[in-house]
Formats: structure tokens, sequence, C-alpha cells
């Protein structure tokens, strides 16, 4: 399935492109080379004028207040017509390499209070999510017809290649001795399928993941064997990053924080917590994170996968068990193979299941002797990422009451995006999480910065510092990425500044001021943080000492969260996961409109960046679009992206699921009724 090459690649007076079919480039073979050629192209480009331009707003949002600042990098195109329309690209226009003064590409601008809502559990209501339905049998059937074809043609093309042009099969037999790295066999679902709709994945980037992202263009000749960067850029609606609450900014109080942080500590840990790395940010982290989950004491890690991968063998080994959902994540399952213990599936948030799993291994035991497990740890996530999907965790809870289990929530994707307070799935349940025994989750989604933390009783907590392999042979987190993290979480939660006169320049400002409240720490307001656990050096800003910047993240993205869950819907769309998730799985069922999908949102007036999903990530048959909402969109940017869905989904057969259907633009007047619809009919 050829890649469908850029306006700009098949525009024969383009100068990038004349200079690539001149020197006949195809994809370099090293990072250098590539670099290289990104520079080349670049340089051609301005020559010829054609200058890669910086990022414009794709709207000026209806509800921007005089305050904001709304001069999108001081453009001088003309007004927008709607909420989802680029102005024409201005020849005056600045650069990607001049300095920006504004966040509006970065987090727009809505002062609307109607586009608010709190992501919460209703009390005395049963979990709900919505059910799974499956698409009419000839869709099926075409899908797998649509595999057997692509498997067919790959191994005949294999066999002819083989036979008449060996030149490219080197890389598959032994050279010089050695032994070919990738078989045929096991390379041959990269080579044959997902080699031909590769300009849907990796797409290269710049700039800051925010509402509005930068593709770096490409294209490629030779059905995306290879592809050549052409130096210029293009600016779309980002829907792919995990931005939840769009604190992953250039410009604000975190990155200021950041800035401040840089100064005084530098960019390197210089070793591993164990061994000379544990600076007092990493102390005044962890305790953070601790105040800011309600628990005893926090272990925080350097990165997210590895937190799974070397805290579980820490926490069981063998003759313990190990209950995992079906689909949970890659770093799970790695953790629980190194650990040694035995491990049990149940089926995806099946509480049924689990309990019958439970009866099965504490009455049956350990295998051959049937002994008694030493003990058994249930892991589960609190938002599933390629679902959608909360855990159901009060019949988990109730489930630990009754079987005496050990429970280990991974909450990668839930922390900071959902609940009242933004705590995660504990919050949104309304759960004590000392309740549970230990909470994982990461800083990569909703914080904006990188890493992942262990959290629960201080006893276990204190045994993983030493038992755990992250702290001996992982590098500490670095300086920027705490200070991002501490900014991120004080921002949400709120700062009680001291009745005494701090010695902070910037605290002393804030408590001169009569607006701000002045408490001691001994009248801490529940869930804000003392400013005497932050660092004294660390500015800080009144929305971030009154909790107001965090609680408006936090009720945006419910919003919008809602809002593109419903709208999808309404449109006749299947979709799988929760209401109140800002992860949206769309299915599109066969491969080949998964590639045209993402391609036609790339290609649009206005283009729009998704990400597509297949096979081996997901089962074969239920290839999906994955869109990854944040606090940084509008109103405006969900009313654009449910109008494409609604054109592509018309052209490609995607509107198969069953219920009542509204039109697009009933469904954007009604936007505030639909969420606020106590279940959607």
């Amino acid at each position: 399935m050829p890649s469908r090459p850029s306006p700009i690649a098949l525009n024969p007076a383009s100068p990038t492109q004349s200079i690539f079919k001149k020197k006949s480039m195809s994809w370099p073979s090293t990072a250098a080379s590539y670099l290289s050629a990104v520079s080349v192209a670049d340089a051609h480009a301005r020559a010829y004028g054609v200058t890669p331009t910086s990022t414009p707003a794709l709207s000026t949002s209806s509800s921007i207040t005089s305050s904001s600042e709304d001069t999108v990098l001081e453009e001088t195109s003309n007004a927008f017509a709607d909420g989802l329309s680029y102005s024409p690209l201005h020849p005056s226009a600045p650069t990607s390499d001049q300095p920006s003064t504004t966040v509006q590409s970065e987090f727009g601008h809505c002062a609307n209070e109607d586009y608010r809502y709190t992501s919460q559990h209703r009390a005395g209501t049963a979990y709900k999510s919505i059910p799974e339905q499956d698409p009419p049998y000839y869709i099926l059937l075409t899908t797998y017809i649509g595999y057997i074809l692509l498997i067919c043609l790959g191994h005949l093309r294999d066999f002819a290649g083989k036979r008449f042009r060996p030149a490219d099969y080197k890389h598959l037999h032994p050279w010089n001795g050695y032994a070919a790295l990738n078989s045929d066999f096991d390379s041959f679902y990269t080579r044959r399928i997902k080699s031909r709709i590769d300009d849907c994945f990796s797409h290269p980037v710049t700039g800051v993941p925010g509402r509005i992202i930068l593709l770096l263009d490409r294209y490629s000749t030779d059905h995306n064997k290879t592809t050549v960067p052409t130096g210029t850029s293009t600016p779309a609606l980002n829907v792919s990053s995990y931005n939840y609450l769009g604190f992953a900014q250039g410009k604000g109080t975190c990155s200021m924080a950041v800035e401040a942080g840089l100064d005084k500590y530098g960019v390197s840990g210089g070793g591993t917590r164990l061994e000379g790395g544990t600076q007092d940010l990493h102390l005044q982290t962890e305790a953070l994170v601790a105040r800011f989950l309600g628990v005893e004491d926090a272990l925080i890690n350097s990165m997210g996968f590895s937190t799974n991968s070397t805290i579980i063998p820490g926490l069981v080994n063998k003759g313990c068990l190990v209950i995992s959902d079906e689909l949970n994540h890659a770093s799970i399952r790695f953790g629980c193979r190194l650990s040694g213990a035995n491990v049990r599936m149940f089926k995806h948030n099946n509480m049924k299941a689990l309990e019958n799993l439970l009866r099965e291994v504490i009455s049956q035991g350990q295998p051959k002797t049937h002994r008694s497990w030493k003990k058994i740890l249930v892991i589960v996530e609190g938002l599933y990422s390629m679902e959608g999907t909360l855990a159901n965790l009060p019949v988990i809870m109730e489930l630990k009451k009754k079987y005496k289990f050990y429970l280990f929530i991974d909450e990668a994707h839930s922390i900071g995006a959902m609940g009242p307070r933004g705590r995660g799935v504990t919050d949104y349940f309304g759960i004590d999480p000392k309740e549970v025994d230990i909470l994982m989750g990461t800083f990569t989604k909703s914080f904006g910065a990188a890493g992942g933390y262990i959290a629960g009783r201080k006893q276990i907590l204190d045994r993983l510092r030493i038992q755990g392999h992250s702290g001996t042979y992982t590098e500490a987190m670095t300086p920027p990425v705490l200070v991002q993290i501490i900014a991120s979480m004080a921002s949400i939660m709120g700062i009680t500044l001291p009745a005494e006169k701090p010695a902070s320049p910037t605290l002393a400002l804030f408590c001169s001021s009569e607006s701000a409240p002045v408490l001691s720490d001994c009248d801490v307001i529940p869930g804000t943080v003392p400013a005497s656990d932050l660092p004294a050096w660390m500015p800080l800003s009144s929305s971030m000492i009154d909790g107001s910047e965090g609680r408006v993240r936090l009720r945006r993205l419910a919003f919008n969260s809602r809002y593109l869950n419903r709208g999808l819907r309404k449109l006749g769309f299947i979709t799988y996961g929760h209401d109140d998730s800002p992860v949206v799985p769309l299915l599109l069922f066969n491969t080949g409109k998964m590639a045209v999908f993402s391609r036609m949102m790339r290609t649009r007036a206005t283009p729009i960046v998704v990400v597509v999903v297949a096979y081996p990530a997901t089962p074969l048959v239920t290839a999906r679009v994955r869109f990854c909402l944040s606090a940084a969109h509008t109103k405006e940017d969900v009313d654009g992206l449910l109008r494409a869905c609604d054109e592509i989904g018309d052209v490609l057969d995607l509107k198969q699921a069953g219920g009542e259907r509204w039109p697009v633009e009933e469904i954007i007047s009604r936007a505030v009724e639909l969420v606020r619809m106590p279940e959607c009919p």
C-alpha cells in the first residue's frame, strides 16, 4: 500500500524536491548522515524562500480573555474563519528558529466556564463501562481476507526476490562467516505488512508536544522503504501525545521553575540513588508524591518501564503468585518474568473471572506440592491505554477484603488525569489510597516530565530501596525532571504559605499580598502542600499557590474527554473504554482503513496527528485509532476533530455502532448538555 507523498513533494517547482531528485538521495545510513540530510534540505529550502514556518494557533478561541497572550507568534495573517482553520502562511511570518512569547499554540485559551466538568464516579452507582460492540460480519470477513492477501503476496515476493533479486536479501543471509541477525521469517511482518504503512508511524516531530505540534515533512518514492526529509515542517492539531494536563510547555510556571533549577543544579544526577546520586530534590520529590497520593512514602525512578520491571521482582519471587489482567502493560509482564513467581491471568476487567481464579489458586496452592502460596499479588492498571477502560476498583477492593491478597495498581495513565483532585482511580472512585498496598505511576503523562514512582507503606518502600534493582543500577532522575514534577504537582495541589515571613523573596512577595491566603503549617488545607516542603528558590505564581491552575486543567480535561467519547458514539462509531477516559480508542478493524484514516487526517486543510494501532499491539481484527485528549485542547479543537471523523467515517464505512445517532452539528451545539448527561442514551 504505497504512501501518499506530501503536496510539497509532488510540486515540480519545489526546490527541495528538485535538489533531492538531482542528488538521488536515499535513506541515510547513520544518524549523522540523517541530520546532515535534514540540514542540507533545510538550507536549500531557506535559500529558495521556503522557510519552515513556526506553529500558528488553530484558533483564537471564542473564549480568550483580554489579559491572555492571544497573539499567535505575532502573525500578520487574517483572522480564522472557524475554530479549526489555519490562516494562509504569510511570507513574513516568523520562522521556527525565532523566539515566541505566546503559549496559545501550547495551551489553548478557554475561559468559558461551561466547558468544564469534574471527573468523578457517582456515589451509589455501579461501575459501568461502555459495552463492547461487534461490527457486522462482512467487516470481520474483509479484515481477515485482507490479511490473507497481504501474507500470500508477501511470501510470493520473498520467493521471487530471493531468486531474481538476491541483492535485496543480503541482510537475511550469512555474511563473511556471520549468521544473519534477522531471518526472513522473523522480519516478515515488518517488511511485508508494517512497512507498507510506515508513513503512519514514527513520524518525526519538533517543538513542544502541546495543542499544536510541528511535523517534519518527508516523502517516499519506494513505498516507504526509504523516506527523505524535505526540510519543511507542517503545524497540526495534536491528539496523539500523553500530555493530558498540558504541563509539557515551553512557557509557563513549570518551565520557569525548571530554568531556575538548571541554574542551581545543572542537568545530571551524576550517579545511582545508592551511590552518590541522591540529592535534596529527590527527597523533596518523594515526600511531595507521598503527600499528593495520601500515603506514607514514595520511591521515584528515572524510567516508567523500569519502575515495573525492577520493582516487581523486589515484591515477589519463587513460591509467590501474581494474578495479572490479560491486558496489563508489557513492563508488568516483563517484571513478572524476572521475579520468578508463578503468573496467572484473568479476562480483562472481568471480576467474576478474577474471583473464580482466586478461589482456585487459594484452594489448590502451589503446583505439584500444593503448599500455600507465600503471597498473592493482584496487578491491574488504573486506566488501560489501549482500551480506555478503568479498573473496576470498588469490586476489586471487596474481593481484597474477602480473599486477603495484596493489590498493585499501575496508574501510569490515570494519575493526574482522573478524579476531582487528579489523584487517579482511588480519587475517582472515592477509595482511601492507604487501602491499596502498592500504587505505581509515571510522571511522563499528566505531569509533563519523565520517570515513575512506587508509593505505599514506608516499611515496604524502605525494603524496595535496597531490594529493587533501580536504586542500585539505574541513574538517578535528573534535576530538571525533578523540578518539573514538583512544580506540576504543586500546581494541582495548591500551596499553603507560612504565617511568618519566609526567607524566599518569591514567597515574601505573595505573603505580603492581601489576596494570598496565609496559613500556618498546622492549619494546612487538606490536599495542599506547605511552602516549606518546596525548594525555597523555586519561583511561584498566584495560580500555583491557590491551586486554580491545576483545577482548571483537570476540569478542562474531563470536559474534553467526556465530550469526544460521547460525541463519537453519537456519530455511530464503535469505541471502547469509559466516558471519563482521556484515551479514546475508535475501532477501524481493517488494517487498510487504519492507514487511510491516518493519511486523510494528516492531509486535511487543517492537519490532525493521530496514533493508529494494529496487531501485535491489539488483537488481529481490532485495529484502531487512539485519540489522546489534553486540557490544552479547546472546545473548538474537539469540534473540528468530530467533524473530521464524521467525514472520514462516511468515506471509510466506519459507522457501524447501534443506537441513536445525532448529526455532527447537533452534537457540537449540544456539547454541554451531552457532557452533563448522567448516561449517554
